[in-house]
């Protein structure tokens, strides 16, 4: 699972995911990449079982990037606590994924086997996920 090593401040505001992503939205790494298309907060556990599908299907032949990382920690109060008393403990880590972000990228392998391991990772991810080719993204396509 994916964490900070080390944080300036342990908890933080939810803050809100409007708009879309201006940054992580190319195809930087790799050939094939699997992009956002909603806004949501994913959690270490969903980007690494994520991970594990796909490197599982493509049986350690070319090469995976994950380009999100969990920097948000979600906090929560225990169950049947009352009011009051301050902000829960953190309780998992999440990354914030808006609209446009390319999530994990893709090398080394053909596009039938790069599609097929995506589209096993997108079931794992919280979000409606589309694939796209590194030739489509440089195209001048704005979404």
């Amino acid at each position: 699972m994916l964490i900070p090593k080390r944080v300036k401040r342990r908890k933080q505001h939810r803050g809100r995911m409007t708009g879309a992503a201006h940054k992580g939205n190319i195809v930087a790494y790799g050939e094939y990449g699997l992009v956002a298309q909603e806004c949501a907060w994913i959690t270490s556990n969903q980007i690494e079982a994520a991970r594990i599908a796909m490197t599982r299907f493509i049986k350690r032949g070319g090469q995976v990037w994950i380009d999100i990382f969990p920097h948000k920690p979600i906090t929560k109060k225990p169950a049947e606590t009352r009011m009051g008393s301050g902000k829960g403990s953190v309780e998992y880590w999440a990354a914030v994924v808006k609209p446009g972000r390319v999530m994990f990228e893709m090398a080394g392998i053909d596009e039938a086997t790069a599609r097929e391991a995506m589209r096993l990772a997108a079931h794992k991810l919280p979000v409606k996920c589309k694939f796209v080719k590194k030739a489509d993204l440089e195209g001048g396509n704005d979404e």
